[in-house]
């Protein structure tokens, strides 16, 4: 078993940015300033967020509120619709994660602090392939969500039992 876990890389024809205008183009809607904003600030860097964290993000970077909930949440939902972000649902929230140019990965998730950790394995994407074989299934994709507790979370202090407890 290999025991690198690092994500590879993925080559695209085209930047998420022309990606979504294309997918708009095909709806017969438009790349709106708004738009824009939320698609070059979702994939300057990548990391996992929720529509809240974007939206305090957008306030911070642009300063003035110039971009609405209903418009970051449309977006949101337009980005997935076009293979661009994939949907998760962790801890009661809903976790948005990279899917164009990204390659396929897995996750570990914390349950007491949230913190999502990805890694690739070479032996899970052959469990799939042989799974998809043996079911004439044709893999495409998939996601694994781990959940456990962090090493942090883990080693926290914990309180001291009192006579309470004993009861």
């Amino acid at each position: 078993m290999s025991d690198n876990f690092s994500l590879g890389s993925v080559s695209v024809a085209s930047t998420p940015m022309e990606r979504f205008e294309e997918y708009l183009q095909s709806r017969s809607k438009r790349m709106t300033r708004q738009r824009r904003l939320i698609v070059d600030h979702v994939f300057r860097e990548h990391h996992h967020f929720d529509a809240d964290d974007l939206l305090d993000h957008l306030k911070q970077t642009l300063g003035e509120r110039k971009v609405s909930r209903p418009t970051v949440y449309r977006t949101l939902s337009e980005l997935v619709d076009a293979g661009l972000l994939i949907k998760m649902e962790l801890g009661g929230r809903a976790v948005y994660d990279y899917d164009y140019g990204y390659p396929s990965h897995e996750h570990l998730f914390c349950q007491k602090c949230k913190k999502l950790i990805e890694f690739h394995s070479d032996e899970i994407d052959r469990i799939c392939d042989a799974a998809g074989r043996e079911h004439s299934f044709r893999v495409l994709n998939h996601r694994m969500i781990v959940s456990g507790v962090c090493q942090e979370c883990s080693q926290s202090k914990r309180r001291r039992k009192s006579r309470l407890d004993l009861i």
